[in-house]
Order: structure tokens, then sequence, then C-alpha cells
């Protein structure tokens, strides 16, 4: 019988894609942004979604969903805005996003969970509770986890390439158990190569920015991880996928964006052109625009084709250029960076919208706030075992 699980804050489903991989049943998603609800309701029909303020969830909304005596896994990766120090001003405040944790717990609580997972950006752990104080949010955290029973717990900084991931994003973890006997334990790394960009897009063909023509069809060519990404017997997605490419659509370039994204030499980013160009050389470019007034730290960076991404972000359109081409990246090349498999369908929300409005995501948005499902996935074989285990010892 499959584990059962409650996804807090699931955005478009990254965490239930790859638990479901490893054999979870997801019961129960809660997520605020529409454009994630109808993302993950596309893709995960079989889970009962509350698009809703997780603070106003109450148990009257979980408990017909789950089974009886509760369920196994509460995950809980909770927005990491204020926690986050890339380029982030965000941070300097103190607000209630920082004690979302709490509801989390709440609704571990409410569902009688034997586990907890929290994630987050390895940041978190440097925050502190007030400005000036010396308490840290992870030290209230664990607190209130002791509070409510699950003081059984263990903590670890992941790298998403360990995990197949080609892309370097390190994750602060937290699993905590409701029985002070379970033997918790984390996932460990593998040792292989890490998979790199040009494996990662293996297989899907270039489009010509402002050209408007999707490309719909594979080239042929496959690496192990490209073809994992349309293995849909591996992610349990059977029926799901079509031969079609999808969301393999051109971005809109200005001319003198182009030339600027010519400049650009792989491993470099805006920030190198600004070093490199002064004086009246830079206010020539300037001038045509091919450069902006302004120097952003984590813009225009031309990935490297055999090395892994930097962090996927949510600003993942303006930071990435192609490795080989002169242009931002596509939403299904950004997908396979955060490992989601190819038949999966970012319906919701549209294309791009301005930064503005913190109740609609894009398609990018929405990719890179998610959890790579292939880190996803090793959690879940870990935690399949812990609970195996739980099984055996409770059945002797």
């Amino acid at each position: 019988m499959a584990f059962t699980h409650i996804d807090c804050f699931s955005g478009p489903g990254g965490i239930c894609t790859g638990l479901h991989a490893a054999g979870f049943d997801t019961r129960v998603a809660i997520e605020y942004i529409k454009s994630c609800v109808d993302t993950y309701k596309a893709n995960h029909p079989e889970v009962h979604i509350i698009h809703s303020d997780i603070r106003k969830v109450c148990e009257e909304q979980i408990l017909p969903y789950i089974p009886a005596d509760g369920v196994d896994l509460v995950t809980s990766g909770m927005p990491c805005e204020t926690f986050s120090t890339a380029g982030n001003k965000s941070r300097s405040f103190y607000d209630d996003r920082q004690l979302l944790f709490r509801e989390g717990i709440r609704i571990a609580k409410i569902a009688k969970a034997k586990l907890i997972l929290f994630e987050n950006v390895p940041a978190i752990t440097t925050k502190t509770v007030k400005k000036n104080s010396k308490k840290l949010i992870v030290q209230l955290l664990k607190e209130e986890l002791a509070a409510a029973g699950y003081k059984n717990y263990i903590e670890v900084t992941l790298n998403a390439t360990q995990f197949g991931v080609p892309q370097r994003r390190n994750r602060y973890f937290i699993l905590a158990s409701l029985d002070p006997q379970t033997e918790l334990s984390v996932p460990i790394g593998k040792t292989v190569k890490e998979v790199t960009v040009g494996e990662a897009l293996q297989g899907l063909k270039n489009v010509v920015p402002n050209s408007g023509i999707e490309a719909t069809s594979y080239t042929g060519k496959e690496s192990e991880f490209s073809r994992l990404m349309k293995d849909d017997t591996f992610w349990r997605r059977e029926g799901m996928h079509s031969s079609k490419v999808t969301y393999q659509m051109p971005m809109k370039h200005r001319d003198c964006t182009l030339k600027r994204f010519a400049m650009l030499r792989p491993g470099e980013s805006l920030k190198d052109l600004f070093e490199r160009y002064t004086g009246e050389e830079r206010e020539r470019l300037q001038a045509q625009r091919i450069m902006p007034q302004k120097m952003f730290i984590k813009r225009n960076y031309r990935l490297i084709e055999n090395e892994p991404s930097p962090t996927v972000t949510s600003h993942c359109l303006d930071e990435f250029v192609h490795p080989k081409h002169n242009r931002a990246l596509t939403v299904r090349e950004c997908a396979r960076l955060q490992s989601f498999p190819d038949s999966y369908d970012f319906c919701g929300g549209p294309y791009i919208v301005p930064h503005i409005d913190k109740n609609v995501q894009d398609k990018y948005e929405q990719i890179g706030d998610a959890v790579p499902p292939l880190l996803a996935y090793a959690w879940g074989k870990q935690i399949n075992s812990i609970l195996n285990k739980e099984r055996e010892r409770k059945n002797v």
C-alpha cells in the first residue's frame, strides 16, 4: 500500500511529481497562487487541491480526503523570499512569511502525520526571528516542532546536482518524526558525473527569437537525462505524454538585446560586460541600448554547456542565456534544468508577466520556484525506506 502525503505550499507540483515517481499517494495539496493550482490540477488530477491561503485552511477541508488514522508525510516548502540572499532585499524584512513554517506543523497535527519534511534555502539557517535578535528562525522552528510532538528530527543541506538534477541548487531540509524511535536518514547523493546543461537540453530543437515558430518535435539526439525526462513509466505518468514537444516557444527580443547576447562568452553575464567595456565605449553601447544604464549582477548569464547550470530561480527568463544561441531559454528548457518530465503541462498563468503582482506567476516563475522533481524523488525513496522499516519494526 502506497504511503500517503499532504503537499503544503505545493506550487506547480515539483515535490508531488518526485514523490509520485517514488510511489507516494498525494491526497491533498494546498496552494495560494491560482496559476500554480491550475498547473497542479492538470498534472495531478487525482489530488484534492485546496486553493487558499494556508492560514485559512481548516481540518474540515482536509480530513475527508485522508485516511482516518492520518497520513504518513507532510511536506512544507514555504516561500523563501524572506530568507534568500540572492540579490533580494526582502531578507532585511521581518514579517509573517518567516513564520509560515507554523502552518506546516499545524497541518501535520490535523493530519496526524508520521513525518514532516521542511524545505528551504540554506540562508534560512542564519535568519533571526527579529532584527537585532540572536534567536534564529530554525531554532524557533525546532522548538515548535518539539512542542507539537516532533522531537525526533534530522537536518541536512543537499545539492541537487548530487541527485541527477543539471543545476547547482543547494537546499536545506529538516525531516521530523512523531515517533521518537523512528530511525531517520537522508538521501545519499550519487558520486557519478554531474549532468550538464548540454545533456539536459539534448534533443530540444533550437528556436529563432521573434519568429513565433514553436518547435514541436525532437531532434532525435538523446542523452541519459533526456531519455529520463521522456520516460513516463519512471515518472508514473503513463498516458500523459505525447510525441509532441511542448513549450519550446521562442522569446521576443529587441535587436539591441540580441547584440548584447552575442557579446557574451560562456560563463559570462551582464556584470562581465560592464567590467569589459568602460568609459566612452560603454557609453556608446548604452546609447545604442545594447547595454543597460544599470548593471544587474544576476542578469544575462550565458550557460556553460559542459557544466550544470546555476540555480534556476523565478527570474530565470532574465537570468539565463542559451549556451550556444543568442536568446533566452524557453519554458521547456528551464523545465529540463529543473528536471520536470517533458510531459509536464505548465498550463497555468500567462507565459510572461512583470514581477509586480505577487498573486500571479507566469510559467517561468512557476518552474523557478519549484522543488526539482528528481530531488523530491530522492527524498521519496529515502522516506519510503524509513517508513517500511517502521512497518516492519511495529509488526514484529
